[in-house]
């Protein structure tokens, strides 16, 4: 229930925002605007405005529209004919259309600033200890090493507030199959820069395999949070609250340690016994520990079926005002260039369409984020509200995108596009949207499910 009122917030507000830009500024032209709709289909519930405007919301939520009076849709009366939509200069036309992605654009950078203002208690970005062969491993990451800083480049760095910022530009590097650099420092180290190539990892899809060859964890003691009743480990007699010393003789210094031995238990089909130390209740207990082998991501890896790690260090990070609109234009906009780049990779082939989300994985997002509280919320409908900008701009015939082309064409050849033209690709847009939506959603299916 949490998702789906979160879900369906989500869609409100943003539809909403969408249609209201195109409304004010419509209105602004002097444009006569007939319908204000949420959602499309049989009229749930209707109210005239002072204007005339009808405000409706409709049976299916997944959009909505502005109708306005426009010659190509019907007759004029000719005392009207100065509030339609088409017989408005073009600069005006153009600003209408756009003010939808415009609006939307606007409600990230304000949401992403009350983020920024309200703060928040993350974990601080200290990495524990690598998985064996992970590009951290290979980078010369060290249990306890804090990031603070991140580069594309090596040369211009962007200050690391948090695991999240570190994530973030983890996630944004992988996506773009570009290197990311790490300046990070470590207690009687100082301060060393890092290389990880992810790179290497382009196209990949984001799932649990591809975050284990990234190799990035927070610091956290080795400490057994659960123990799955019927599994391996507790069959061992491993019991939650334990604090692991050693295994197999040696030193267990964290939680990420702790989980890349476990991983390694087996020589390939057979899984091997493990000989631990743990401090139970201040008593050190020894007891021996041999874990199930499983098919993961095509690899075969042991698992003791516990949950493992201490809380990590955590910081509060919040920005004053200025500090935190400006914090919002920055990531409106780095979010907006990744998010194209994105979309070009996919075009060409070097990206995995993998990458496309649709309305299931949405929803998800909004269910988890909700229950995880009004920052993180607020935090995913600023990324939906940018999502929903660029994806409305992309030059396709449907979206607001493909009219503005309209637009510019007129502007540059002087006279509008052919109507037989107009409506050949608007067939074609929709074609390419349904495509698009048929994606994204076999992609949430297989998410789901698990086959991904």
């Amino acid at each position: 229930m949490t998702t789906v009122i979160a879900f369906l917030a989500a869609l409100a507000l943003l539809i909403a925002v969408h249609e209201w830009g195109h409304y004010r500024v419509a209105k602004a032209c002097g444009v006569k605007v007939l319908r204000f709709s949420i959602g499309f289909g049989r009229v749930v519930w209707r109210r005239i405005g002072r204007d005339g405007t009808e405000f409706t919301l409709s049976a299916l939520p997944l959009g909505g529209y502005v109708r306005m009076l426009d010659e190509r849709d019907g007759p004029v009366a000719p005392g009207e004919r100065g509030q339609a939509f088409n017989q408005r200069p073009l600069r005006q036309r153009a600003a209408i259309v756009a003010a939808g992605p415009a609006a939307n654009w606007v409600l990230a950078v304000l949401l992403f600033a009350a983020v920024a203002w309200l703060g928040s208690e993350l974990p601080k970005a200290v990495l524990g200890t690598p998985p064996a062969g992970s590009l951290a491993d290979q980078a010369g990451v060290r249990a306890g090493d804090w990031v603070q800083a991140v580069s594309a480049d090596g040369q211009q760095w962007d200050a690391v507030e948090s695991l999240a910022d570190l994530q973030a530009a983890v996630a944004r590097a992988q996506a773009l199959g570009e290197p990311l650099h790490l300046s990070v420092g470590a207690p009687g180290h100082g301060t060393r820069s890092l290389r990880l190539e992810t790179e290497r990892l382009a196209g990949r899809a984001p799932d649990a395999r591809l975050f284990l060859d990234i190799g990035l964890s927070p610091l956290a003691e080795p400490l057994i949070r659960q123990v799955a009743a019927a599994g391996p480990g507790a069959a061992a007699g491993l019991q939650a609250g334990d604090r692991v010393l050693t295994i197999d003789g040696q030193a267990v210094p964290d939680a990420g340690f702790l989980r890349d031995a476990i991983r390694r238990a087996h020589d390939g089909e057979q899984p091997r016994a493990m000989a631990w130390q743990v401090e139970r209740a201040g008593h050190v207990v020894e007891l021996q520990a041999t874990p199930r082998v499983i098919e993961e991501g095509g690899q075969r890896i042991a698992r003791l079926e516990i949950g493992v790690g201490g809380p990590p260090e955590r910081v509060f990070v919040s920005h004053g005002l200025a500090g935190g609109l400006w914090r919002g234009v920055q990531q409106s906009w780095d979010m907006a260039a990744t998010t194209l780049r994105l979309i070009g990779r996919i075009l060409t082939g070097e990206a995995w369409p993998r990458n496309l989300s649709g309305p299931l994985t949405i929803a998800d997002y909004a269910g988890q984020s909700a229950q995880a509280g009004l920052t993180p919320y607020l935090d995913f409908l600023a990324k939906i509200s940018l999502s929903l900008a660029v994806l409305n701009l992309l030059p396709l015939p449907m979206l607001d995108g493909g009219h503005l082309m309209y637009h510019l064409f007129e502007g540059l050849s002087g006279r509008p596009v052919p109507e037989r033209w107009q409506q050949f690709m608007q067939r074609i847009g929709a074609l390419i949207l349904l495509l698009m939506m048929a994606l994204a959603l076999s992609n949430d299916v297989a998410r789901l499910a698990g086959w991904h």
